[in-house]
């Protein structure tokens, strides 16, 4: 456990029942049986030097509590008050994490989410909650990163991966900036003002406003990300930006044909701009021929992929765990999430075995600890584990923050 945790629970400074409405969470890493890369005894010492020396940084995850039973959340995102996994984080490899908050299924007030409104009342409800603990510290620079790790904290950096409710005004992105937003999507599959996300049936690029919001992430020092915007839109954002841009969590479309994963030229421009590409681990995302089944070994077989691509400077990770039913949860909201559409495959379809979790790969504690050690597994050198694990992040952030 990190030695910064106190035992902190989100909102323990109000009374439940009274203040805000109870739900019954999943309040551990263990919803499932645990299961962890075997390594030797040689193995074990090197992966807890390893997670010593290394700072963990993950492009890309969810770090709030969900409701057990999971269809209970639609419920509780109206309340508008999401909980943090502060214990089970306690617990993990991370260092730092870009936390993506509510996301897609933020509906506090509306239907069908993305509102200027809504997202504010979900970021700043959780800086509430962070601000009466000092465990998980919202960061602004790379410093506070290093600071994080060096005090046994994690450092949050709270993160959009869709731009919609900028809508077409530029300053949001300055009061995004302000009130601590590090890192910003183009598009969240569905197009916006700015270009054209992956589930669109054409792909009309960036637009004239999203050219001037690319400059002004540019200027104010915000991470630009192309996760879930259309292969067009995306390569015109790396043209367009003066700072490496990013995909903080994909994978790679050579291996499972969909549009949900990145085309070679696509992995390539990104490295090319000086980015930084995260694998993720989304339940039915990052599977491939061999492992049709989704598991640690297809994720990892879209890391190596990646690496061999584009070099171990331009890979890194965005697990996009959750603590919860994470396949529960896919099938609650899928038309919020586009995810039929981004399902689709070239001429294969959509039929592969499905999983109720992925083994090894269930939420940011489990996720990060065998990431760490199937490296060390697979004989890894150090440099390249540390760059993976958070090394080159580090660099782009260096690079794009002021």
């Amino acid at each position: 456990m990190k030695k910064a945790y106190d035992g902190y629970e989100s909102f323990s400074y109000l009374e439940p029942g009274a203040d805000y409405r109870v739900f019954e969470l999943h309040d551990t890493h263990e919803r499932i049986e645990p299961w962890r890369v075997p390594l030797d005894e040689a193995g074990e010492v090197r992966a807890a030097e390893l997670a010593h020396r290394c700072t963990v940084v993950s492009l890309h995850e969810h770090l709030g509590l969900f409701p057990d039973p999971i269809d209970d959340t639609p419920a509780y995102v109206r309340e508008g008050r999401m909980a943090t996994a502060f214990r089970a984080l306690a617990h993990s490899g991370l260092d730092a994490a870009f936390d993506n908050l509510m996301d897609g299924i933020c509906q506090i007030e509306s239907k069908s989410g993305w509102k200027w409104n809504d997202v504010l009342h979900d970021l700043g409800m959780r800086l509430c909650d962070l601000a009466h603990q000092d465990f998980l510290v919202p960061a602004r620079r790379v410093e506070d990163i290093l600071a994080a790790k060096e005090t046994g904290r994690i450092a949050w950096l709270p993160s959009m991966e869709g731009a919609a409710m900028i809508e077409n005004e530029l300053d949001r992105i300055d009061l995004l900036f302000g009130f601590g937003v590090r890192c910003l999507g183009i598009a969240y599959s569905e197009a916006n003002a700015l270009g054209s996300g992956l589930k669109e049936p054409r792909d009309g690029g960036l637009t004239m406003f999203g050219r001037k919001a690319v400059e002004r992430m540019n200027k104010v020092g915000m991470l630009i990300d192309c996760s879930h915007a259309g292969d067009v839109t995306t390569m015109d954002t790396i043209d367009v930006s003066e700072a490496p841009v990013v995909l903080t969590h994909i994978g790679a479309r050579a291996l499972w044909d969909t549009n949900r994963l990145a085309p070679d030229e696509v992995l390539e421009a990104i490295a090319g701009s000086g980015g930084v590409i995260g694998i993720e681990a989304a339940p039915h995302t990052t599977l491939t021929a061999a492992h049709p089944r989704h598991s640690l070994e297809s994720f990892m077989e879209h890391f190596e992929y990646v690496k061999g691509l584009v070099g171990i400077d331009h890979v890194g990770f965005g697990a996009d765990t959750l603590f919860g039913d994470h396949v529960g949860l896919h099938r609650a909201y899928t038309a919020s999430l586009s995810l039929q559409a981004a399902e689709k495959k070239g001429g294969g379809g959509a039929d592969f075995p499905r999983v109720d979790h992925v083994e090894g790969l269930e939420n940011p504690t489990e996720a990060w600890d065998n990431i760490l050690r199937w490296l060390v597994a697979h004989s890894y050198p150090d440099d390249e584990i540390e760059k993976a694990l958070g090394g080159n992040v580090l660099r782009v952030l260096r690079q794009v923050w002021p």
